[in-house]
């Protein structure tokens, strides 16, 4: 007899990490189909004209949308309920354009850049005078691609 007995067969087994991939990539579809993805929160009224005649614009980063109508009831304490001018998701000024124009550039890549279109979303009950003064902004901003967005008309 030994005095000293040896020590086999009691070492903890390896963890098995065959099913690990499997696990990431349910983990990675899960959040994939759950995440919403939102470009900007509206925070005015917009109702769109209707029209018989679209074009589907091809390249959707390369649009600037800008929107115009007035101030939903829960900003209308803060921003009264003239038309306003909201550039991604916050109210701007006419002013602010050059700057939000350059923020959306510097996003693009350079050989991309002279396909840039902003896309007016304008409220249907907006007067022209607002409209007119982002027009011109965008002009001498050098955004000279322009289109006005509206939602297809229901044929009769």
């Amino acid at each position: 007899m030994s005095k000293f007995k040896k020590k086999r067969g009691k070492a903890k087994p390896a963890i098995s990490t065959a099913s690990l991939p499997d696990i990431i990539f349910m983990l990675l579809f899960f959040f994939m189909v759950v995440t919403v993805l939102r470009d900007s929160e509206l925070k005015l009224k917009v109702t769109t004209p209707q029209a018989t005649e679209l074009t589907k614009l091809e390249e959707k980063s390369l649009v600037n949308y800008l929107y115009i109508g007035r101030p939903l009831e829960k900003y209308q304490s803060e921003y009264g309920t003239a038309p306003r001018l909201q550039l991604g998701d916050k109210f701007s000024t006419i002013n602010d354009i050059p700057i939000f124009l350059e923020q959306h550039k510097i996003k693009v890549p350079e050989n991309k850049r002279t396909r840039i279109t902003s896309s007016l979303k304008v409220d249907g009950d907006v007067t022209m005078g607002i409209v007119q003064d982002v027009k011109t902004k965008l002009r001498k901003s050098g955004q000279l691609i322009v289109n006005y967005s509206a939602k297809q008309k229901a044929e009769e």
